[in-house]
């Protein structure tokens, strides 16, 4: 069982307004952990029942695991990492519980991120009541401990002194306590444990729109145009709208050439089939999200997509990988990576169909060039992996943004060298 494919179906079973809200991270979270606790409680009260009917529907119902709700949990320390935010940032708009906040905090410790845990636990502390099943016993503790981990002593005197406080006859506090002050007693300087670093790679910065000023004076320079494909005969009468985002590596969008019609269809084929993106060594931690593989026998629109792509970018698709659709669930990215792979017929080329706007995040950027392209449904992109001499284009590195807000649906071709000598012919030269 898979988050992000619990979110799927159980969107279809929500209102118009829910399924909004299901857009927000935060409340995808509080939905799965909810949908379990409420399904264990029918569960307990149907198997008391004498009825065999209802034993049967039990055993074929899938319900939140605790994979899953670790998953989401994990989804958004990924968001804060990437966009640095604080707990109060991300539940702006969904306030968590205590005792959500507190297994948020716990994921992001198990991951030894203990800043982020810090921060998760101190939310949750504040919003203790009566009826939480966490305490803040507990919760100070953990304060206690992950401000150690983090080398912030100071901070983790303070809290283990809180938990003495509440539990003066707790020899373990006692002792954990005596030994953070002697080690305070052996520095002079600590980090502090309430500020997230600005530090932040180029993908990070890139996902965060923090676009370099002379990368948008290039990118304005770039030009538009209605393009035949080379002279397509399919597209004489009905050419693309073609926009250049970026001149080296050649990045080109392509404007409306999918249909809302053909995407519903597309999404709805693959919906049931998803499962989570795997690499020949398994499943992949680089890449959270969840996809299909659709050859042109499943429908029509798969064979028609095809068929405008070969128009599309003039590339023969004798060798191609069948179309490649995803959905990214909370906090869903792809780090850094090519899509080059080794071997003799690697893929020359990537044609990338976006089939949902997101709100917030879910770019896909180029860290090395420092280009970030916008999700805009019915639009694609396309580049070359490889220059024409086979090497590959090392400016090609790509990565997919986490999804801050809203839902992420695109659909991949990745194009295969063989078929292409005579429509790309390879070059003699390095430097092609």
């Amino acid at each position: 069982m898979k988050s992000l494919l619990l979110q799927l179906q159980l969107v279809s079973y929500l209102n118009p307004y829910d399924s909004e809200k299901i857009k927000d991270p935060v409340a995808s979270y509080k939905l799965l952990r909810r949908v379990r606790t409420e399904w264990l409680s029918i569960v307990d009260y149907a198997q008391k029942s004498l009825y065999k009917t209802f034993q049967t529907v039990l055993t074929y119902a899938q319900i939140p695991q605790g994979e899953d709700w670790r998953g989401a949990a994990s989804g958004l320390i990924r968001l804060q990492e990437i966009y640095k935010l604080y707990p109060h940032n991300i539940t702006k708009d969904t306030a968590l519980t205590a005792d959500e906040a507190y297994y948020v905090g716990l994921v992001a410790y198990s991951e030894e991120k203990f800043q982020l845990a810090f921060l998760w636990f101190l939310y949750s502390l504040e919003r203790v009541t009566e009826y939480s099943t966490i305490t803040k016993q507990e919760l100070l503790h953990y304060l206690c401990s992950s401000a150690y981990h983090f080398g912030s002593l100071p901070v983790a005197i303070y809290f283990c002194q809180l938990h003495l406080n509440l539990d003066p006859d707790n020899d373990d506090v006692k002792v954990l306590l005596n030994l953070y002050k002697y080690l305070r007693s052996q520095r002079t300087s600590f980090p502090d444990i309430f500020t997230l670093s600005t530090e932040s790679s180029k993908y990070e910065t890139l996902c965060r729109g923090e676009i370099d000023e002379r990368t948008s004076q290039r990118q304005r320079a770039l030009s538009c145009r209605y393009s035949t494909g080379g002279g397509n005969p399919r597209l004489m009468y009905a050419p693309v709208k073609e926009e250049v985002e970026w001149d080296e590596p050649r990045i080109i969008r392509y404007h409306d050439i999918i249909s809302d019609r053909e995407i519903e269809i597309l999404r709805n084929i693959s919906r049931p089939l998803l499962s989570r993106a795997e690499t020949t060594r398994g499943v992949s931690k680089n890449r959270t999200s969840q996809g299909v593989f659709l050859d042109e026998s499943w429908n029509i629109v798969v064979s028609r997509v095809n068929q405008r792509i070969a128009d599309i970018t003039g590339l023969s698709q004798d060798s191609p990988e069948d179309l490649f659709v995803q959905n990214y669930g909370i906090g869903g990215r792809y780090e850094p990576h090519y899509d080059e792979w080794d071997g003799e017929n690697g893929r020359i080329a990537t044609f990338l169909i976006y089939m949902s706007d997101v709100e917030k995040g879910g770019a896909t950027v180029f860290p090395t060039v420092g280009v970030a392209l916008k999700p805009e449904k019915g639009s694609a992109v396309f580049w070359y992996n490889l220059h024409k001499n086979g090497n590959v284009d090392l400016q090609t590195q790509h990565a997919g943004c986490p999804v801050l807000r809203g839902n992420k649906w695109v659909a991949n071709k990745w194009i295969h060298e063989f078929g292409q000598e005579f429509r790309r012919p390879c070059s003699l030269s390095y430097w092609e």
